[in-house]
């Protein structure tokens, strides 16, 4: 092998830059017309041969040429070069490539210097480089592509014709893409002129124009792939949406269903972030119903909205802003669009928004709070508004005055407009003024190492603007003094260790029992009081809390310690029976003495001994944990809820989990109730090979079905396939069963209808 001397390019002393914006490419059939080269670039070209000979500024090669200049190589059997110019002229076996960018051709003109080039009868690949992303199959494969003929016009820019690509395996592709002319943008994206999509080489779907992703980052503007189903109430579903990318900061996507059925279904979704702190997002969902028949054979439309706009800002010196505000035009309209149980199950449409700032132990807030909570549905909605806004609060952590004296200060102070409104026909002015102060006193002591105690006294005054008598509001101000003691008791806590000499695994075993005193004074004439939240369930009580808690950890040979299992036994002890007259018997009573100790009431006459809570919780390497729940009441002498929550993930992929709540107290308390979830799963929708997930929920008491779905997917090296199955039994708005499927392709996205927040995995 011989090689020739190197070639210097001429070195000139302005150096052109030709913006991307300025550079205009052609898709005709006739070809792009050519950029206008730049200067060239200095450097050195290398060429290599089993023969070569030169003529003039012309070199001529053959028998595995081989040229370099900086990250460019082009090979070939003969290669013609001219030197002034930059011009090579290869034939037969031509490789080039280029950083990630490789072809292969019959022939090819390149210029050296520039890189523009022509090749004709091209296998070409790029190589991509996708994130790991759980919403789309990401595959390692290229995008492979063969072409007619294949013009690269810059570092980045091809223009292809007559050509197929894919980022399947090229001899055996299960997917292609055919176009009579392509433009591909490395990093950026792949733009495809009457192009069609096919399977196995069957055409399934035509797309007059379609921009396809060569990025990990890069976002495209355009239309999405098409949604469809089939469901028992919707009918057939089809529907497509408009993606709108015009900033990397901004996006926004905007679609509509057609409902056979029922009608039609919006959707938008727009997301912003302008600045590195501050973040925006909104989503609407709406439908236009015609409506199912009712009993006498009329339309009865369920449509309606929903909205969800979120916001966050971390503002100059200190201050966050924050804002959560949902609104639901009905709970009907929930129940019967909803796309899974979790969803339409949740009966509570909440908003928050707030301003704040934390400085040297004190915290400052301005806020608005909406809560509205639906009861019923059709024919008649009924539901209970509760707002808080404006409001201000203002409060500090407990600090010493004086660093020889351990007594601690501390106080929180609100003020507010606040409203409500029931379908009992209660309905408050549009702003109550309601403001409150409570100034505190904290003394910790230690009496000797093994006892610990912890008083605070507390004084609080709330101001309310109106009030109830015999159930109606008035416009009567009053005001509610209170006078609050806690003492918090910590006992010494008892240990043990058990050790194993065979395998070196230690466990400890630990028990800490816990007293609390409350006792509250001050609060007169509980039932003039309009609930508005947590602060106006506020009693009189004198109460004493006591439990113990057992602990015990396993430490392995390795030195990794963890907690294997605990278990907590709470009680509360009530020296005031009626709350200060508070109590109401043969109602439901909610107290802040009372769902302290447990979420479930329990409170329907006069109490001395609150339910003994167990809590036991189960968590050995991280592989299985569960959780179970018992209240016993002692004054009904039976058990009055239990709750149950078992997750397993033996394996890398395969997960089950297991939950069973039951209610079983009173129906005057709360309704009787029984429900088991079960969800069992192995590996992931996008999941290369085989993956599985299912799930029911089922209700015990009134044995009937709430939900089931199955969801089925199989990925392979470039592509995959998912079905789903999914029934909704939400009596009586709704009896639904809905069949989807998607086609999962590589590095792209889905055609079908499987969402990512739809999936039960």
């Amino acid at each position: 092998m011989t090689r020739a001397p190197t070639l210097k390019t001429p070195s000139c002393g302005l150096t052109l830059r030709l913006l991307a914006s300025a550079l205009l490419l052609s898709l005709s059939a006739h070809g792009a017309q050519r950029a206008k080269a730049p200067a060239a670039l200095t450097g050195t070209v290398s060429l290599e041969a089993k023969k070569q000979e030169r003529r003039g500024d012309l070199y001529v090669a053959e028998g595995d040429v081989d040229i370099h200049f900086r990250d460019m190589r082009l090979r070939a059997d003969y290669v013609s070069y001219n030197s002034s110019t930059g011009d090579a002229a290869a034939q037969q076996h031509v490789q080039f490539d280029y950083q990630n960018q490789h072809l292969e051709a019959t022939e090819a003109h390149v210029n050296i210097r520039d890189g523009h080039g022509l090749f004709t009868s091209v296998h070409g690949t790029i190589l991509i480089q996708r994130r790991a992303n759980p919403t789309l199959l990401v595959t390692p494969n290229p995008l492979y592509f063969q072409a007619r003929e294949v013009e690269r016009v810059d570092q980045k820019t091809y223009l292809i014709r007559r050509a197929w690509m894919t980022v399947c395996l090229p001899d055996r592709p299960t997917w292609k893409f055919y176009a009579p002319r392509a433009r591909l943008k490395v990093g950026d994206d792949v733009a495809l002129v009457n192009a069609n999509f096919r399977l196995l080489r069957i055409p399934l779907v035509y797309l007059p124009y379609a921009d396809l992703p060569a990025s990990s980052t890069v976002r495209k503007s355009g239309v999405l792939l098409p949604i469809i189903e089939q469901s028992s109430i919707k009918g057939f579903v089809f529907g497509d949406a408009f993606y709108w990318a015009p900033t990397p900061w901004f996006d926004t996507t905007v679609g509509a269903e057609l409902l056979s059925r029922r009608g039609s279904s919006e959707k938008a979704q727009m997301r912003a972030c302008p600045w590195e702190n501050v973040s925006f997002s909104y989503d609407y969902y709406g439908v236009i119903d015609r409506g199912l028949p009712g009993a006498n054979g009329v339309l009865v439309p369920q449509g309606g909205h929903q909205q969800t706009a979120e916001f966050q800002a971390l503002l100059p010196h200190g201050w966050r802003a924050v804002a959560d505000v949902n609104t639901l035009s009905s709970l009907t309209f929930r129940l019967a669009f909803a796309e899974t149980f979790g969803e339409a199950a949740n009966s509570d449409v909440r908003s928050a928004a707030f301003l704040s700032n934390n400085f040297h132990g004190f915290s400052l807030n301005f806020a608005g709070l909406t809560d509205q909570s639906f009861l019923t549905v059709q024919p008649v909605e009924t539901s209970v508004i509760l707002r808080s806004a404006p409001e201000a609060r203002f409060s500090s952590v407990d600090q010493s005055l004086w660093q020889r004296w351990p007594i601690y200060f501390g106080f929180s102070a609100y003020t507010g407009a606040v409203h409500r409104s029931d379908p009992s026909g209660l309905v408050t002015p549009a702003a109550v003024e309601r403001s409150e102060i409570a100034p505190r006193a904290t003394l910790p002591l230690h009496l000797g190492p093994w006892l610990g105690l912890t008083a605070t006294a507390a004084f609080r005054s709330t101001f309310y603007g109106a009030q109830l008598q015999n159930g109606v509001v008035i416009d009567r101000s009053f005001l509610r003094n209170t006078g609050e003691l806690s003492v918090d008791i910590r006992p010494p806590s008892f240990e043990r260790i058990f050790e194993n000499p065979g395998t070196g695994t230690k466990w400890k075993h630990v028990v800490e029992p816990e007293l609390t005193y409350q006792y509250v004074n001050g609060v007169q004439d509980f039932s003039r009081f309009i609930r508005y939240d947590e602060d106006d369930t506020l009693t009189d009580t004198n109460e004493i809390e006591y439990g113990v808690t057992q602990r015990l950890y396993r430490k392995t040979s390795d030195g990794q310690a963890e907690e294997f299992l605990s278990w907590s036994l709470l009680q509360k002890h009530y020296f005031d029976p009626t709350f200060g007259a508070a109590l109401v018997p043969g109602a439901r009573n909610v107290f802040q003495a009372l769902d302290s100790i447990t979420p479930f009431a329990f409170a329907d006459g006069p109490r001395n001994w609150s339910p003994l809570v167990s809590d036991i919780k189960f968590t050995p390497g991280g592989r299985y944990d569960g959780e179970f729940i018992l209240n016993y009441d002692p004054q009904k002498t039976k058990i009055t809820s239990t709750g149950v929550l078992v997750n397993v993930k033996p394996y890398r992929e395969f997960f089950a989990t297991v939950a069973d709540f039951s209610a079983q107290s009173d129906p005057v308390l709360q309704p009787l109730g029984n429900q088991i979830r079960a969800l069992l799963g192995y590996g992931q929708l996008n999941r290369k090979g085989f993956n599985f997930s299912g799930g029911v929920s089922y209700d015990l008491q009134r044995q009937s079905l709430q939900s089931e779905v199955m969801q089925v997917s199989y990925n392979g090296g470039c592509c995959g396939i998912a079905f789903e199955y999914q029934r909704l039994v939400l009596f009586p708005v709704r009896t639904e069963n809905e069949f989807r499927a998607s086609l999962i392709i590589a590095n792209l996205g889905n055609f079908g209808n499987l969402r990512r927040e739809e999936k039960v995995f």
